[in-house]
């Protein structure tokens, strides 16, 4: 029985999630899991250019897993014709713009499990099994979608998220300084987590979001960028219709870039570290693991924003 009356809690918009209709969970790599759990794979094939934390649920599983490469459009290079009746095979939407291409291997794989944890805003691919993770497009601390077809029949726990939004208030009250030390330290909590439901916290932060607002200023941002860099970027990702990106990936030949736009208090991922360890020099995923610099265009920023940032790259190319 919930309780009337009394202290106010945390108000937020009541509004939909975009992916309501999903299995929620606590974590992307839990629901890559979920996945791998449901369908007994005995093996599954994952690109080389991923992060390191999809190994957690394989190798706890003890699943046999190969890597594969990809070519300088982030498509597989490799031969479909290997894969047998229960093997699965693993492909990241690169940065929320594979979407095209996606379509193209879903009629091509059948067991083909969809990593769209840069890719929120793309819909899920009937027959194919698909995962976001929200954290990486707004002020969550945590939380999954999944999209699959066979389910387990365990009743997973709530997740609780309170203790782990220190770095989501510090940024807001301080800087994105003070609070970074409190995000690193959420990401590592995040690692090797129990199978849970998404926490409600989590779930009401999401409920409260305007997608379409968020996706529109992306987009937008990703458009004006591309307009005012093309001429530099080494890399050319078109924009179609229905993609909502998850940054402007920027590849020039100066490798002190990243850490130039840093001292202008102006700060880019890098995905992923782990690449560089498995990978030789000379391949495209450590080429683009080092050298793509991934410029902010979500819907915390405007144009004099952006502005900003094309003026340094401009100088500095």
């Amino acid at each position: 029985m919930n309780a009337i009356g009394g202290y106010f809690e945390l108000e937020l918009r009541r509004g939909e999630e975009l992916h309501a209709n999903a299995i929620k969970l606590n974590t992307g790599r839990n629901a890559f899991k979920y996945i791998l759990l449901a369908n007994s794979y005995s093996k599954v094939y994952i690109p080389f250019y991923t992060c390191e934390v999809m190994l957690e649920p394989i190798e706890e599983m003890a699943i046999n897993y190969e890597f594969y490469s990809v070519d300088s459009n982030l498509e597989p290079i490799f031969n479909f014709d290997l894969l047998k009746e229960n093997e699965a095979f693993l492909y990241t939407n690169y940065f929320g713009l594979k979407d095209k291409y996606l379509k193209k291997l879903k009629n091509t794989v059948d067991n083909l499990i969809v990593d769209n944890a840069q890719a929120f805003f793309s819909l899920p691919l009937e027959g194919a099994h698909t995962f976001y993770s929200p954290r990486k497009f707004f002020g969550v601390s945590d939380g999954a979608y999944l999209y699959t077809d066979k389910l387990i029949n365990n009743q997973l726990e709530i997740d609780y998220s309170f203790e782990r939004l220190e770095h989501l208030m510090r940024r807001i009250e301080n800087n994105a300084e003070d609070g970074y030390y409190y995000y690193t330290r959420n990401e590592i909590f995040l690692s090797n987590q129990p199978m849970l439901q998404m926490s409600n916290l989590t779930c009401k932060i999401l409920q409260s979001l305007d997608y379409t607002e968020i996706s529109n200023r992306r987009r937008y941002n990703f458009l004006f960028m591309k307009e005012s860099l093309k001429d530099i970027n080494l890399l050319d990702f078109e924009l179609h219709e229905s993609q909502v990106p998850m940054t402007y990936p920027f590849l020039s030949n100066n490798s002190f870039l990243r850490n130039i736009l840093a001292n202008y208090k102006i700060y880019t991922a890098r995905y992923w570290e782990n690449v560089l360890k498995w990978v030789g020099k000379d391949s495209i995923e450590y080429r683009y693991t080092s050298s793509i610099v991934h410029l902010p265009i979500d819907q915390r920023y405007n144009i004099s924003d952006l502005e900003r940032i094309v003026k340094i790259v401009r100088n500095e190319n």
